[in-house]
């Protein structure tokens, strides 16, 4: 049963993950997203991460996710035409073909690899799951304490500039004077 249901999510995150890149909405993209994120949650409590599950659920649906919601709503996408005819020029170019190209190589190269991988069963002692908190949080902050502050920095950072951005731009839309 449980192949079965990580066949049918691992489906649903890949339409998903498909959905993100073909929506013609932002919003329509961040809900596919969100989906996405489910799913894969879902998969890491099938193989038996739950402190995984946890963060993906709370870092990446919630945090992250919201974060894209305050950044479509701040840039305030109201034109949605003009989005339309960028996006559908964007799909008939030989960038986007050498794209595809360069993605079913990577994807057929993948799978190559996975199967001639060698892959064996984990032991996992009843009740307590492969997630070894104690380990995982020695190594978060003992060892990866600065690249996992870095992150941190870089994140608000972003955040800061794409405010910036946004007021800039709306106040160059009201003193534009164009009527």
């Amino acid at each position: 049963m449980a192949e079965i249901l990580f066949y049918v999510l691992s489906a649903i995150a890949l339409a998903s993950a498909a959905g993100v890149v073909l929506a013609k909405s932002p919003m329509m993209s961040v809900l596919s997203l969100l989906g996405s994120f489910f799913c894969l949650a879902v998969i890491y409590l099938l193989a038996g991460f739950q402190f995984l599950a946890a963060a993906q659920i709370l870092v990446y649906a919630g945090a992250i996710l919201v974060l894209f919601l305050f950044v479509i709503m701040l840039l305030n996408l109201g034109d949605m035409g003009a989005v339309a005819e960028r996006s559908n020029a964007l799909l008939e170019g030989t960038a986007a073909k050498l794209g595809a190209v360069l993605a079913l190589g990577i994807g057929i190269v993948g799978l190559v690899a996975a199967s001639r991988a060698a892959f064996r069963p984990v032991e996992v002692e009843p009740g307590k799951g492969l997630d070894d908190l104690n380990a995982l949080a020695l190594q978060l902050f003992g060892r990866y304490s600065l690249p996992f502050e870095a992150a941190s920095i870089l994140l608000l950072s972003t955040m800061v500039a794409v405010i910036a951005l946004a007021k800039r731009q709306r106040k160059t839309d009201r003193g534009g004077g164009k009527a």
